[in-house]
């Protein structure tokens, strides 16, 4: 038979008193993937996370984490858990923290390597509490993935991080997946989702709003952005675009143009620029970004 997907969501409910955080949440992740689940903030990112670790239950709807129920017992063996904050008592040594969690496993990596793989060598005798945040961070991330997990929950794992303790977190994911691993992902760096997941949820008010790879999600429209003067005005040019095109300014002056970018859509906008006497500055050719559809779904407004 073949096993069953690293965790499987079907019509997730979780509600604090009056408040619905998840509603009819549904996913599923592969093993050996990456599935980044994105969302705004209240969007029910955590509450879902911390039902699949066992830590919350649900109202309505099943859960199943390599098979078994979230409070299975035996799954604390079988996977790895980086909280968005915290997990780690503020007196407990980095080293000996590290080592503690090794001796709850079978056969867990080594911890002074994975010090080291993660530039934590220095700190080994530092109290958790007097660490810097991103060597905080990476002291948890360390603990997720000691014990050879067979899924990990990665919430927010390099907010914080300096760039190169960024690019040393995507290594890493990218080991896990090479390695079978399944990751479940959460950030709000859209970059850093694209460049790591297989596979994107977005939720929003506890519903799943849009999945699938990140080539899917963003499509094979292609965009225009350059520099000019604002205030230009753009009757004139959306006229002479093709049937189908946008344009867009902003205040600063910065200006987009969707749809079909070909060579004569570029001659149109450097000819419409050179009709007002201004030179197209850091003009580039892009595809839309997952910031561009996260933003399509869920809005621009700041959420509380």
């Amino acid at each position: 038979m073949a096993a069953p997907p690293a965790l499987e969501i079907t019509g997730l409910v979780k509600r604090y008193g009056t408040a619905t955080a998840v509603d009819g949440l549904s996913l599923t992740a592969a093993r050996g993937e990456v599935t980044a689940l994105l969302g705004p903030n209240g969007a029910g990112k955590t509450s879902t996370i911390e039902i699949c670790e066992g830590f919350r239950s649900p109202d309505a709807g099943t859960v199943r984490v390599l098979g078994l129920d979230p409070r299975d017992r035996a799954l604390k063996a079988r996977i790895g858990v980086m909280p968005q904050t915290g997990g780690v008592p503020g007196t407990a040594r980095a080293g000996e923290f590290l080592r503690l969690m090794a001796a709850f496993h079978r056969d867990p990596l080594d911890p002074d390597a994975l010090m080291e793989r993660l530039g934590l060598t220095a700190h080994a005798r530092t109290p958790y509490r007097r660490m810097s945040g991103g060597q905080q961070q990476r002291l948890s991330l360390a603990a997720a993935l000691v014990g050879r997990p067979e899924l990990v929950f990665l919430d927010e794992p390099t907010a914080g991080l300096d760039p190169q303790a960024r690019h040393a977190t995507w290594e890493l994911v990218g080991e896990l997946r090479a390695a079978g691993v399944a990751v479940l992902l959460t950030t709000h760096f859209m970059d850093e989702a694209e460049q790591l997941a297989d596979r994107v949820v977005i939720v929003d008010h506890g519903r799943v709003v849009a999945e699938g790879t990140p080539a899917e999600l963003t499509g094979a429209e292609r965009q225009l952005r350059f520099r000019a003067r604002p205030g230009l005005g753009l009757d004139e040019l959306l006229s002479a675009l093709p049937v189908g095109s946008a344009a867009k300014e902003s205040p600063a002056g910065h200006y987009l143009v969707e749809g079909d970018v070909r060579p004569e859509l570029l001659a149109t906008v450097t000819a419409w620029c050179a009709a007002h006497g201004v030179l197209a500055e850091d003009l580039r050719i892009e595809r839309r970004t997952l910031e561009d559809v996260f933003l399509e779904l869920t809005g621009r407004e700041l959420r509380g």
